[in-house]
């Protein structure tokens, strides 16, 4: 259940709207419900965002005027972190990697910049069905938001990972970090989230043991399959010159190579198939390892 915020002052007899979310309830209905209870934090955040400008102006001294434009300007990141969340209402596939791009700009501003922390991603081309990459989404956005909170970087590069490595039925999305193991033992609210967030992709979740790499597995669905053949094929049409033809080679050597021994790990981390399309577990940290010893660039978003 989530419901409204109350003022200390507020009288007990005023109404409070609550919203209600039930499982039995129509998928369109939950979309509608989703899109109001977005459209109220989006106009509290833009509330927020007006009354503080007005404190800007009315503040004496620079320094109040600068922690004021501060906040503002903190409100407009988490703003644009929520719009990047919206659950999308299109039907046709979307790119994931892009999509995550877009996200981790929002990130940027909302909280990596401030915290000098480089936010980085590799990964081709992926279309995924529009709720399917909304998922994806809410994983990384979580997994990034986690390792802000409870990392820490003491001296080293901050830097955080994330690798979508894809075969021609499997997707491993990789998330790691360059923070130390302290405060990795316990797996927190943060983490069973992204782990259901997997189960409803058809997929699961592993940790490493002892790093800070998170692997969120999944299969892809036939639309999806062939989505991802289409764009093959138009990357190696007849017509292109032989430089660009060997480059694309190349590639696809070096891509088939790194996705068969994503698929090989991935077995080795979670056994075969279980029953229903989720994939069973089986934790093994120096797969997960292999998994980021890649020498494609990552691209700094």
């Amino acid at each position: 259940m989530i419901g409204g915020l109350c003022r200390a002052d507020q009288s007990p007899s005023e109404e409070i709207v609550v919203t209600t979310f039930n499982p039995g309830q129509p998928a369109s209905e939950v979309r509608t419900l989703l899109r109001e209870l977005n459209h109220r934090i989006d106009s509290q955040l833009a509330a927020a965002i007006d009354l503080i400008s007005v404190d800007v102006v009315r503040a004496e001294g620079a320094e109040a005027k600068a922690a004021l434009s501060s906040a503002v300007e903190l409100l407009h990141g988490h703003a644009g972190v929520h719009r990047a969340l919206l659950m999308p209402r299109r039907r046709t596939l979307i790119d994931a990697a892009a999509y995550l791009r877009k996200l981790g700009r929002a990130l940027h501003c909302a909280v990596l910049d401030r915290l000098s922390i480089q936010l980085t991603l590799e990964g081709d081309r992926l279309p995924l069905q529009p709720e399917r990459c909304w998922r994806l989404g809410l994983i990384i956005h979580e997994l990034v938001t986690n390792a802000t909170k409870h990392e820490s970087f003491d001296q080293r590069p901050r830097e955080i990972r994330i690798k979508l490595v894809r075969t021609d039925e499997l997707i491993n999305c990789i998330v790691s970090d360059s923070g130390s193991a302290a405060t990795r033992a316990r797996e927190g609210q943060g983490l069973r989230i992204v782990r259901d967030l997997a189960r409803s992709l058809g997929g699961r979740m592993e940790r490493g043991s002892g790093s800070g790499t998170v692997v969120v597995s999944f299969a892809l669905t036939a639309r999806e399959r062939q989505a991802i053949c289409a764009i093959d094929a138009r990357r190696l049409r007849p017509g292109r010159d032989a430089e660009a033809a060997a480059s694309e080679a190349r590639r696809r050597r070096e891509a088939s190579s790194l996705g068969r021994r994503a698929l090989d790990i991935s077995r080795r981390l979670n056994g075969p198939p279980a029953h229903g399309g989720e994939l069973a577990s089986r934790r093994t940290s120096d797969a997960l390892g292999e998994l980021l010893s890649s020498s494609h660039r990552m691209e700094t978003i």
